[in-house]
């Protein structure tokens, strides 16, 4: 199968080696995402939420730009500087997702990437 690669200005541009999204078939492989602005490339840092928001915000963008939404995730990994946070992840993902949600892995980790709260990687299914 060939490989499509997604990419919107909507959403964060790729700060290494990586594509914001890849298309196999009908999997959509989204780049772990942190809360950048994309029209800034700077980080939101002002409360966790808010950068959750962001996070899905770009995931969102990168979702649309792929042919699909939000409502096509299948998979998501969150990965976050605490798991203190996890209550506000819930709250956040409530605000974007409806039933049935989407599979999901959650993982506390050492740091992030620009010392980021939250990262999110999705796997969509067009």
């Amino acid at each position: 199968m060939s490989k499509t690669i997604i990419n919107t200005d909507k959403a964060p541009a790729a700060i290494g080696t990586y594509s914001q999204a890849v298309k196999v078939g009908d999997l959509v492989f989204v780049s772990g995402q942190i809360p950048l602005n994309p029209a800034t490339m700077e980080m939101v840092t002002e409360s966790f939420e808010a950068q959750a928001v962001q996070v899905f915000e770009n995931l969102k963008a990168i979702a649309e730009a792929s042919g699909g939404s939000l409502a096509s995730a299948a998979k998501l990994t969150i990965l976050l500087s605490d798991m203190s946070f996890f209550p506000q992840v819930n709250e956040v993902m409530s605000r974007y997702f409806d039933e049935p949600y989407p599979a999901r892995a959650a993982f506390a980790v050492k740091a992030l990437p620009k010392d980021a709260d939250i990262e999110v990687e999705a796997v969509l299914a067009l």
